[in-house]
């Protein structure tokens, strides 16, 4: 299948053009001080012409027990109707399930992904120096640094700064990669008095 770059995109972000869409799909959260939990996640990378990539991601832990084995993607919370829609959309989605009913949002974040202009030395030549802000509901901001290339990218918090009301978050890393045409990731994180270990991961398919 022939990849053709979203309109509009700028030539800045080219290197990221993979991640422009809607994803959805499922994962786990198993922390020591939180358990595991089930999540369904929805996620877009989304652009205005702009040099950077608009992101947003909404984290629903699923209501009961864990399963042993992950539902089959039919088996997920419907996503919530995007009020943009039109009302022939609205009205189709209002024959899906109540998400809320089903699960609860665990975490929203909102960000910019940028590519940077600077090269760290050492960076091989089919890469490219990213630059990413997070900002998540809970009263904290992540500023990340990392490299994309290969349709792999991984990031690495350079500062944290959060509210004093949000949980202290020492250090994140996260590494995202296209395989077979899903979105995978993994996060790990240094929180709640724990050395940096995993925390989530998911697969998501396109919508």
């Amino acid at each position: 299948m022939t990849f053709t770059f979203p309109d509009g995109l700028s030539p800045e972000v080219y290197p990221l053009a993979w991640l422009v869409g809607r994803w959805r799909g499922e994962g786990v959260i198993e922390y020591p001080t939180i358990g595991k939990k089930t999540f369904v996640q929805d996620l877009v990378f989304d652009h205005d012409g702009g040099p950077y990539l608009r992101f947003e991601s909404t984290l629903r832990v699923l209501d009961g027990a864990v399963p042993d084995k992950l539902p089959d993607p039919g088996e997920w919370p419907a996503p919530v109707p995007d009020p943009t829609e039109s009302e022939a959309e609205l009205a189709e989605a209002a024959g899906a399930p109540d998400v809320a009913a089903t699960g609860t949002v665990w975490s929203t974040e909102t960000g910019y992904w940028r590519v940077s202009t600077d090269r760290p030395d050492g960076l091989e030549d089919d890469k490219h120096a990213l630059e990413v802000l997070v900002a998540d509901a809970s009263g904290r901001i992540t500023v990340y640094i990392g490299a994309a290339g290969n349709g792999r990218i991984d990031l690495a918090s350079d500062a944290i700064a959060r509210t004093s009301t949000a949980s202290e978050v020492r250090a994140s890393k996260r590494l995202y990669g296209l395989v077979q045409g899903r979105l995978l990731w993994v996060e790990e994180l240094a929180a709640f008095g724990e050395p940096l270990r995993s925390y989530a991961s998911a697969e998501l398919d396109r919508q």
